[in-house]
């Protein structure tokens, strides 16, 4: 469940990422793309772990929010779909 939802939550950091701010950001990407722990971007930053956790749940409250808001990621998603279904149909025809 946890690969799942960083996958998910990395999707909504490419889309969206730009519109956290640089703390959010930082922390976003230590953990999505660093797979670092709270301990080890906390020293890494000179904060707190409880700071590191904060400021991730705002930033995945706020990836969320965009996402439901704008739904971009979900159109990329079925866009990918659709052109995986006309990949096949073109083999398939070819």
């Amino acid at each position: 469940m946890k690969i799942e939802k960083n996958l998910y939550l990395s999707k909504l950091f490419d889309a969206y990422g730009k519109l956290l701010s640089a703390r959010q950001k930082e922390i976003c990407y230590f953990v999505l793309n660093d797979d670092l722990t709270l301990s080890e971007i906390a020293q890494n930053l000179g904060i707190s772990r409880q700071a590191v956790l904060d400021g991730l749940n705002k930033a995945e409250k706020k990836l969320l929010e965009f996402e439901e808001q704008l739904s971009f990621v979900k159109q990329i998603s079925l866009l990918e779909d659709e052109i995986k279904m006309l990949k096949n149909k073109l083999r398939k025809e070819g």
